[in-house]
């Protein structure tokens, strides 16, 4: 019987970003229609908008109901990636300042720049996965647009090439498709609005910690998965309205389809001349409702699953010292 003992990871970092990570894959499993039908509106033309029964009859009608769920392998990957580096790089800043501060809790500055640094790394590592999932997502929306703009009736090969779009395509089909048509940088577009956008989580993960502080502080306990979900939900309502602008410009940037070249400053004032101030917030009630639900989830699970983690780490270890 071997002595040696196997290196078992023992820093919270890891433990909180497998943690990030799965409640990520839950949220996302549970809520990605409304991912679909928000996404489809912010890079729909204007004629095209579309009441939010109607898009779901729309897509059910044309696609089946698997057209709710177009992309959700890209965005279950994307989705457990960035959640991983985020909260590994959160927790890692976060542990840094409290080290320094004798362990105590994080000022609002300090939850800003551990967001800032840990959002940053998150948006250039996975970039190119959101840009694949976008286009998987609204390939029939791109279909339709193309015809509206060309102002033709719906003809025979038209509608050969929307039943085409709606054959799923794979994750990697679409990434090879758009490297070979656009070339690499084209998985980099929308990464400028995307950084912008690290503000979101910023705005909502500061916004938790310190109503979670406060929540602690008052009760003398930690707060419970049911509150967690509260808290995650009302962040993250504040986030997604302040930011929403954003996010439909990088949607649109991810589609474009000119490999970036449109600038977020230039898509915003775009967007703003065609459309008004209002086609910035095209899809803005389901992507809310999304953010918020999932947002909630997230907080909701990640806390049990970070119990769980450690709680696993540490029989694992057990029985490695036991071997």
């Amino acid at each position: 019987m071997s002595h040696s003992k196997p290196v078992i990871p023992q820093n919270d970092q890891v433990a909180h970003a497998l943690a990030g990570a799965g409640g990520g894959i839950l949220s996302m499993v549970l809520t990605y229609p409304l991912i679909t039908l928000s996404t489809r509106a912010q890079v729909e033309s204007k004629r095209a908008q579309t009441t939010f029964l109607s898009s779901v009859q729309q897509i059910i009608a044309r696609e089946g109901v698997s057209g709710l769920y177009a992309g959700l392998d890209s965005a279950v990957f994307g989705i457990s990636v960035t959640n991983f580096v985020y909260y590994y790089w959160y927790e890692w800043t976060r542990s840094f300042f409290e080290r320094r501060s004798a362990g105590k809790k994080l000022t609002t500055v300090e939850s800003m720049i551990a967001g800032a640094i840990a959002g940053s790394a998150t948006v250039i590592l996975t970039n190119p996965i959101w840009v694949v999932n976008t286009r998987m997502t609204t390939r029939k929306t791109q279909a339709q647009a193309q015809e509206e703009e060309e102002s033709l009736p719906l003809s025979e090969t038209t509608e050969t090439k929307v039943r085409k779009a709606a054959a799923p395509p794979t994750t990697i089909g679409t990434l090879l498709a758009l490297l070979r048509k656009e070339g690499p940088q084209a998985l980099f577009a929308g990464v400028v609005p995307a950084l912008v956008l690290v503000i979101n989580p910023i705005l909502q993960y500061t916004l938790f910690e310190q109503m979670k502080n406060a929540y602690e502080r008052r009760k003398k306990a930690n707060i419970t998965p049911q509150v967690a979900f509260v808290l995650g939900a009302l962040g993250k309502l504040f986030a997604t309205s302040v930011t929403y602008p954003y996010i439909t410009v990088k949607s649109q940037m991810h589609v474009a389809g000119d490999g970036g070249k449109e600038g977020a400053v230039a898509a915003l004032r775009r967007v703003v001349r065609e459309e008004g101030y209002a086609g910035l917030y095209k899809g803005i009630g389901p992507k809310v409702t999304q953010s918020v639900l999932t947002a909630a989830f997230l907080f909701a699970f990640k806390d049990v699953l970070y119990e769980q983690t450690v709680k696993l780490r540490g029989t694992v270890a057990r029985r490695a010292v036991k071997a």
